[in-house]
């Protein structure tokens, strides 16, 4: 297996990218997809997230609503650390886990958001970090995913800078062109990502 880390700001194009190296040939586990996992109900962890944050953080039918543990910790920096200490670890589990099922002579793409922040320290082959400017993130998250400017602003307040994503990866892919552009620049790199390997 060759492993390849994917990370970026939010809103910046990670899902463009690891969407298109999928229909590539790679294969995909997705951190996002593992956190939601974490927090199901009846799980370990939405008991322990529950036991932290009130039960306000729930819907009428017992489930997690995001929306609402949004606004509990990113209106503060330690009910965040808070609740990236439960799930961080439950996330570390399920993805060794999911990189155990990774079919022999794949290339995996472990696509992690905060692969900075939770200190990742999966045996990456090589990382990529797609990256845009904080205007064109806080645009995207008002247009696509109804925040204000002033709750976008704090979703990237409280990710790694650009320059730290930069420290830790291999590639820079730039998403302020436009989605044609970008995912030309992701096949790209997808190529050369499959020589690599070969290599390995």
């Amino acid at each position: 297996m060759y492993l390849v880390g994917l990370t970026g700001g939010i809103a910046a194009g990670k899902t463009s990218v690891a969407k298109r190296w999928v229909e590539l040939g790679g294969y995909e586990i997705d951190a996002d997809v593992l956190a939601r996992r974490a927090l199901e109900e009846g799980s370990p962890g939405l008991a322990k997230v529950v036991a932290a944050f009130g039960t306000q953080i729930l819907n009428n039918d017992g489930e997690l609503d995001r929306q609402k543990l949004a606004q509990v910790v990113f209106s503060s920096p330690e009910k965040r650390k808070a609740l990236e200490a439960i799930v961080h670890p439950i996330v570390r589990r399920l993805a060794a886990e999911a990189l155990a099922d990774v079919p022999e002579g794949q290339i995996a793409i472990y696509t992690v958001p905060l692969l900075v922040e939770a200190s990742v320290d999966l045996p990456f082959d090589f990382v990529v970090t797609v990256e845009a400017p904080s205007d064109k993130q806080i645009e995207r998250m008002v247009k696509n995913r109804g925040m204000t400017s002033q709750e976008a602003g704090a979703r990237i307040a409280a990710q790694a800078s650009a320059a730290e994503r930069a420290n830790r990866a291999d590639v820079i892919l730039s998403s302020n062109q436009s989605l044609g552009r970008l995912l030309d620049d992701a096949e790209l790199l997808w190529h050369d990502i499959e020589h690599r390997a070969a290599a390995k």
